[in-house]
């Protein structure tokens, strides 16, 4: 007889908080483009899934390196800050694993752009890590 785990986990309201905390620090982060501290917030190697141009679903690893490197790439250094207004829908799998489901308006130089993403994060010694990005159109980039 073979027992399986059990993954109805209810989370508590200090996990609930801590994982929103772990957000607010990510955007306002993102929103200043500390790409660096970004990637202090995650756990390496990080897990990427997306689809590319031709319509196929891509993934790749990223070290610590690459992540910098691409996010830079991206995200661009410009002087304007970007702002986000999320709706974030977490499913805690266990006190230390959950998945977001996040939708997003992203405004940058005031151009606004809708966002649906998802992460999965973990949780270590007591602090957040985003370990998987998960969002549809970046695989021409992995």
């Amino acid at each position: 007889m073979t027992f399986l785990p059990d993954t109805g986990y209810t989370p508590t309201a200090d996990d609930r908080a801590s994982l929103d905390a772990w957000f607010a620090e990510y955007d306002a982060e993102s929103g200043k483009r500390n790409i660096e501290r970004m990637a202090d917030l995650a756990v390496f190697p990080l897990n990427l899934v997306s689809d590319d141009s031709a319509g196929n679903g891509r993934s790749a690893q990223w070290d610590r390196e690459q992540f910098v490197e691409t996010m830079t790439r991206v995200m661009g250094d410009g002087s304007q800050d970007i702002t986000f207004e999320s709706v974030r829908t977490p499913v805690f799998l266990s006190p230390a694993m959950a998945v977001v489901f996040t939708d997003s308006t992203m405004t940058m130089d005031g151009q606004s752009q809708q966002l649906r993403y998802a992460d999965i994060l973990v949780r270590r010694d007591g602090k957040w890590a985003f370990q998987t990005m998960i969002q549809g159109g970046w695989g021409d980039n992995l």
